[in-house]
């Protein structure tokens, strides 16, 4: 008996171990759904598509396999492209399905008619419409292999009535996918002339981001050989950052530490897998770029020496021909500098802290850094949260950190942290969610009630859009409209049936973070913080702080992450105890 598009599309995500569908049912999309209730993957009901979207989008980067959303023709699926959008620019593999109204109606002007197959063009790698039960046998094929081939997000536009054509040929869905990660080597002209220009720098700079993952120990050995301080951009904290003798940390708008200086200073910069999108913060007098996309080379530089290639094939083919280098004393600078910095700041905030109300939100992140599993996952919403998390939250190459570090969308945390807890229930999992981002997404707690998700949702709740004012602030502008009615989250969520702890005293803080990670369950702390806390050191006066330049951006961004100062502190046992003071 021939298969209906909507059972072979559904028997075919089942075969491949798709596990579970994000999504709101309805409409257009009632014939998949039905299939699914045949199958044994587990729909996820969740309150805003957008929300199925960021879901599948963390499933698939915790597990690094297909993951699957869907939604209702016009509004349903128009509610998707946030997550979406997100989901493409993190690298997830993605298959949204996006029903669509029948076909007879398309150009008709029909009730919910939108054009999907152009809406989510920029949004994913590939989008197609399937227009008859055959042709979306094949494509389904193509829309899968993209994705698992690392093309990003792919979208199929289904017509409601399309869903329940019959197939008879299905040769395409039976094919084998190939989900195997190619090593780019390079071109031996633009090798040779990076090792010459290393060789003859007296100082050398890494600064690498997510596109050293698998190449860890390459940029390490790299580093080695040439006393090479190593920073990194927010997607590399997670891979780079442990055990690492020449960090100095974050450079940006977030960061942290000796970073800035160190790429300002070194004779030489070396980008590695990263488009750190902050032109203001790099040099462009003498850098060289690696990354596997050569599309990337000089998006955000000036770059003298490109190397199109794998980070991990490109440092094994240079490395042999490197001149290690003798001289460390660039190196030992950059790593006493990152401690004096990381020291001056955190010790503005953790001193006294039991005593000041409202609660320091660097203290609570440092504090859940601290009582948090050595395996856990922590989303984290854009604006303030990222500051934390980026300060505060140690990695230590069993964690893990998402975020919306490429799209930059605000709600991001609450639906992320629903997809990678969906993907593990054992593994524990915590969201860094800012008031603002709760509130835009507030129906998700119904999610994680339903579906008993045992998340840990700590909710930063100042009151405030802080990246926003503080945006204002260095624009020379007055705060508006940043500041909110105060809302008690721990009494919403316990409307829900989540339990909620709500702590306004800090000396009540860590017990109950301990509480709250402890819980077989869901649970939602809501934690008051001080709005005016915006990652600014005390000492900041309003002349730097008005003229934001990059001097005054390395004192006012510059420090402060918890834990990592000792390994700062470990860092300086490598340098010779006669080595010059900075």
């Amino acid at each position: 008996m021939a298969l209906t598009y909507a059972e072979a599309l559904v028997k075919t995500l089942d075969k491949l171990g798709v596990r579970r569908i994000y999504g709101v049912v309805g409409d257009s999309l009632n014939p998949i759904v039905d299939a699914v209730r045949d199958s044994d993957i587990e729909w996820i009901h969740v309150r805003n598509e957008e929300a199925a979207a960021f879901a599948a989008g963390a499933e698939s980067l915790v597990t690094g396999e297909l993951a699957v959303c869907a939604a209702s023709c016009g509004p349903g699926n128009t509610h998707l492209i946030q997550g979406l959008y997100d989901s493409h620019r993190n690298g997830a593999k993605v298959l949204a399905i996006a029903s669509h109204i029948p076909s007879r109606q398309i150009g008709s002007q029909f009730f919910q008619e939108t054009h999907p197959e152009a809406i989510f063009q920029e949004c994913s790698g590939y989008c197609e419409m399937v227009n008859s039960g055959e042709q979306g046998a094949v494509i389904t094929h193509h829309a899968i292999q993209s994705t698992l081939a690392g093309h990003g997000v792919s979208v199929l536009v289904v017509p409601g009535d399309i869903a329940t054509e019959e197939v008879d040929d299905t040769r395409f869905l039976g094919s084998t996918y190939s989900t195997a990660r190619p090593v780019a080597f390079p071109d031996p002209e633009e090798a040779a002339a990076l090792v010459a220009a290393i060789n003859k720098a007296k100082s050398v700079t890494l600064f690498v981001g997510a596109g050293v993952a698998g190449a860890r120990e390459q940029v390490l050995a790299l580093a080695e050989k040439v006393k090479a301080p190593i920073g990194h951009a927010f997607g590399g904290k997670h891979i780079i950052q442990y055990d690492n003798p020449f960090d100095v940390g974050m450079s940006g708008l977030l960061g942290y530490g000796a970073c800035y200086d160190a790429c300002q200073d070194a004779d030489l910069l070396i980008l590695i897998g990263t488009d750190f999108p902050y032109n203001d913060f790099l040099p462009s007098k003498n850098v060289a770029q690696i990354d596997i996309n050569g599309a990337k080379i000089g998006h955000r530089t000036k770059v003298r020496y490109p190397v199109v290639g794998d980070a991990g094939a490109v440092i094994e083919n240079i490395l042999p021909h490197v001149e290690e280098k003798a001289d460390r004393s660039f190196l030992d600078k950059q790593l006493k500098k990152h401690l004096k910095l990381l020291e001056s700041v955190v010790d503005a905030y953790s001193k006294n802290v039991d005593k000041h109300t409202p609660i320091h939100p660097e203290y609570a992140a440092d504090l859940i850094d601290e009582l948090a599993d050595d395996d856990a996952i922590v989303t984290v919403d854009t604006g303030m949260c990222n500051v934390w998390a980026a300060r505060y939250w140690t990695p230590n190459g069993k964690r893990l950190d998402i975020g919306s570090y490429r799209h930059g969308t605000m709600a991001n945390a609450l639906p992320q942290a629903i997809g990678a807890q969906a993907a593990d229930r054992s593994r524990q999992v915590i969201s860094f969610s800012g008031d603002g981002g709760l509130g835009m997404l507030l129906g998700e707690l119904l999610t994680v009630k339903l579906h008993d998700l045992p998340v840990k949702i700590m909710a930063f709740n100042n009151s405030s859009l802080g990246m926003v004012k503080l945006e204002m602030l260095v624009q020379g502008m007055p705060e508006f409209q940043t500041d909110h009615e105060k809302v008690n989250f721990a009494a919403i969520a316990e409307a829900m049936g989540i339990k909620a702890i709500r702590i306004e005293d800090p000396k009540k803080l860590k017990e109950g973070l301990k509480q709250a990670l402890a819980y077989d369950g869901p649970v939602l702390v809501d934690i008051v913080t001080d709005p005016n806390a915006l990652s600014i050191p005390p000492s900041i006066t309003w002349e730097m702080l008005m003229g934001f330049s990059k001097a005054a951006t390395r004192t006012v961004m510059g420090g402060g992450v918890g834990s990592m100062i000792d390994m700062a502190r470990s860092n300086l046992r490598n340098i010779p105890k006669n080595a010059a003071q900075f």
